[in-house]
């Protein structure tokens, strides 16, 4: 992918604009430091030629004070400019995190399938560090360095056009010089970041699967995997350093050249008596400082190579399309929401693959009405998870069509969709937060008062009694710190504050202990009254709340009805599990 220029400015302006009264005043002091770095040889310049020529000692002194005093401002400003532009850097690239974090929370399954959490903290915190420069002082390097060169050369023609010149012609040849090799590392740059994604992925990767890991006897092999990973990061630093190495050596002969011109040219003039010493003091000293300029460009483009690499990637990263689009405003009924509970819930001939392949789910089929209760009952692998992720719209269905209130899902806001579903699994993610932003995923409309009067109703009033900080008490990663029927129960007080109007039970009940179990048999009828549910589970227990059965294989309706009825008929699928015992049968 080849950026163009509006790519950066876009960037750049994007996350500047908020911050543009700091960022002029950081432009300010850089420019303001220009006229101050400029002038200062002048004063020099007098003092040499002043002190040659027997001036008086009061005039020197003046003039020294003056240079001191120059320099003195000039490192209040780049005090100024340092602080400035770290306060810069550090807004827009949080930022800029926020955005891309965002951006990743709303693609698609598919997309975090497909790409581990190490790949994305790379993209995300990684190559977002390495755009602090470019934020905050790199556009403004460039303009200013530029700048200086400009003012440096304007004063050269004013004081011999001669020299101003000379020291043009040979500045336009080391920026052709640059403007050819800048370019040369990028590749190298960009592969090596995609390593290091790759590394913190397989890193990532390796630290979940530890236990396996070291059971299976794949210490070795992890090994050698990490070896191989960081060997690939190496060559592409390599290479990378190679052609910066280039850039850097080339450079180096220019100025060594600038250097070489300043000292001819200025011996030249004094000697044919056209200038003062002071003044070939003045070209060998503007030559110095033109290096800073010719230097600096070096290493911003030497910057450039790493900050082409991460705009690349995060461009690429952003250009990343939903496949679950909310779409609704294109369509008729455009923005819908869902005002009435409980919900209506019908799935018309769907049929659905994740990646093309066979088909989880194909020509499904079953109207369930306000209110009422599906059982829903298959092997594993048979597509019920798969039923709840479209109903959710994590995934759009290939064929067919999901409908809520008579209305297909792809219609709805998909805030109004999603606020209106609770999905319950045996995994409970709880977050390293305290108990409230837990329980309201941060939402600071619901009351302390309602949360506790809801763990009260769900049979957690002791437990609650007995947290250290009432509800400002912080939970481990991972409800490491709750047994695991006090976190299925706080994953039911969830949905009892999310109050939604369809419920999915994705085997909620499964490997508790019989006294929780009873508390949540209890949580369950509470939570079923005046909502529509759909209940996937092994065991008799939980679907004996069921209106009606529905029962999978390999994505297909094998049987469909009335629970009652079904128990009842001896030639029923549902009549031989109830017989043989399901946790057998659909294990």
């Amino acid at each position: 992918m080849n950026l163009s220029f509006k790519s950066y400015y876009n960037l750049l302006a994007d996350h500047i604009r908020p911050q543009r009264g700091r960022f002029f005043l950081l432009a300010t002091l850089l420019f303001g430091s220009i006229g101050l770095r400029i002038f200062a040889p002048q004063i020099m310049r007098k003092f040499i030629d002043s002190a040659l020529a027997g001036e008086a000692l009061q005039t020197l002194t003046w003039t020294a004070l003056a240079f001191i005093s120059i320099a003195l401002i000039q490192q209040v400003v780049a005090i100024g400019v340092t602080w400035l532009g770290e306060n810069v850097a550090w807004t827009a690239t949080n930022a800029l995190r926020a955005e891309l974090a965002e951006h990743a929370l709303h693609l698609d399954m598919k997309f975090h399938n497909d790409h581990t959490p190490g790949e994305l903290i790379e993209r995300i915190d990684g190559d977002v560090t390495e755009l602090a420069t470019f934020f905050s002082q790199f556009a403004l390097n460039l303009i200013a360095n530029g700048l200086l060169m400009i003012g440096i050369l304007i004063t050269l023609f004013i004081e011999d056009w001669r020299a101003g010149l000379a020291f043009t012609i040979y500045s336009f040849l080391t920026i052709f010089i640059l403007g050819k090799v800048k370019d040369i590392a990028v590749p190298h740059q960009k592969a090596r970041r995609e390593a290091e994604a790759q590394y913190y992925g397989f890193i990532e990767e390796q630290l979940n699967g530890t236990e396996d890991i070291r059971s299976s006897g794949a210490v070795d092999f992890s090994i050698r995997e990490l070896f191989r990973h960081q060997g690939e990061i190496l060559t592409h630093n390599r290479k990378a350093h190679f052609k910066r190495w280039i850039i850097e050596n080339a450079m180096g002969f220019a100025l060594t050249s600038g250097v070489l011109i300043s000292i001819v040219s200025g011996y030249w003039l004094f000697t044919a008596g056209l200038i003062t010493i002071g003044t070939v003091y003045l070209f060998v000293h503007y030559m110095n400082l033109l290096e800073e300029p010719f230097w600096a460009m070096t290493h911003e483009i030497e910057s450039f190579q790493t900050i082409g690499a991460c705009v690349e990637r995060l461009t690429e990263f952003k250009a990343l399309k939903r496949e679950v689009k909310n779409d609704a405003s294109s369509q008729e009924g455009a923005g819908l929401e869902i005002k009435s509970h409980p919900l209506d819930l019908k799935f018309d001939n769907v049929t659905f693959s994740y990646n093309g392949d066979e088909n989880v789910l194909s020509r499904l089929s079953f109207d369930l009405k306000a209110g009422s209760v599906l059982g829903l009952l298959g092997r594993t692998g048979s597509g019920k998870t798969t039923i709840g992720r479209l109903i959710f719209r994590l995934y759009d269905v290939n064929n067919g069509s999901i409908k809520v209130n008579d209305i297909d899902i792809k219609n709805l806001q998909l805030e109004s969709l999603r606020k209106n579903i609770a999905i319950v699994t045996q995994d409970v993610q709880l977050f390293k937060a305290s108990i409230r932003e837990n329980l309201t995923f941060f939402d600071r409309t619901i009351t302390d008062e309602k949360i506790i009067n809801t763990l009260e109703e769900l049979e957690l009033g002791d437990w609650y009694r007995n947290l250290p900080n009432g509800l400002d008490t912080e939970l481990e990663t991972g409800s490491k710190s709750l047994s695991a029927g006090e976190a299925q129960l706080l994953a039911f007080t969830r949905v009892f504050l999310k109050n939604p109007g369809l419920v999915i039970l994705d085997e909620a009940s499964s490997r508790l202990d019989p006294a929780t179990e009873v508390k949540l048999e209890h949580a369950i009828d509470k939570l079923l009254k005046g909502r529509t549910a759909i209940i996937i589970a092994h065991k008799l227990d939980t679907i004996k709340r069921a209106d009606d059965i529905l029962i999978l294989e390999r994505g297909t309706v094998l049987e469909y009805g009335n629970r009652k009825e079904l128990a009842e008929n001896p030639n029923s699928r549902f009549y031989q599990l109830l017989q043989t015992g399901m946790e057998e049968v659909l294990a």
